[in-house]
């Protein structure tokens, strides 16, 4: 498959295939109606990306609890996956003193660090579990996001897209060319130059 990009979007056919990558052990339910995912956007305040969007349509992987279930999930789970990736941000703020450049001089006291911390991450783009700690960034004009997986402030490229990370995570990898150029995404970005 070639990469997705507005000019190739992910197909349902696309979206098949890579569900079919799957081991045996996950369980693949039926695809998401045209409105499940418009509940999940309205209830949890972001908008899935265009091609996690289809792929949800294809198939709804469930099973070892490393899939985030957007028809049936406990929403505890999904509010801490959807807070993952800023609360490991604020982890790294308090324990590990991390502050990004672009932020206002570090207070002195960890509690108030945070709390400008907190606000600064209110304004990021909301990253959408895949599977596990891999993550896409929200958003119906994002066609084509790097997946990331993420780990308080430990951020690595996983995929240059959805169908190029399916190949590196189930399938056989091919491999991403050196002069590849990723996706940017506001904030998140800084963690992988």
């Amino acid at each position: 498959m070639t990469p997705i990009s507005s000019e190739n979007p992910m197909t349902s056919e696309n979206a098949l295939a890579l569900l079919a990558m799957l081991p045996a052990s996950v369980e693949v339910k039926r695809g998401m109606s045209e409105r499940e995912p418009d509940h999940v956007e309205k209830r949890w305040g972001f908008r899935f990306a265009p091609e996690h969007r289809v792929l949800l349509g294809a198939g709804l992987p469930t099973g070892n609890r490393r899939w985030p279930d957007w028809r049936d999930g406990d929403p505890e789970d999904l509010a801490a996956r959807l807070a993952r990736p800023s609360d490991g941000v604020l982890f790294d703020v308090e324990r590990n003193g991390f502050w990004h450049p672009d932020w206002e001089p570090r207070p002195m006291a960890t509690q108030d660090a945070l709390e400008v911390a907190r606000a600064y991450l209110a304004e990021v783009p909301v990253m959408v579990p895949i599977y596990s700690h891999r993550y896409v960034p929200a958003g119906p004009d994002r066609t084509g996001a790097p997946v990331l997986s993420m780990h308080q402030t430990d951020i690595i490229y996983y995929g240059s897209d959805l169908v190029d990370y399916f190949h590196h995570e189930f399938g056989r990898p091919v491999p991403t060319p050196e002069d590849h150029q990723y996706a940017t995404i506001p904030f998140w970005s800084y963690f992988l130059d």
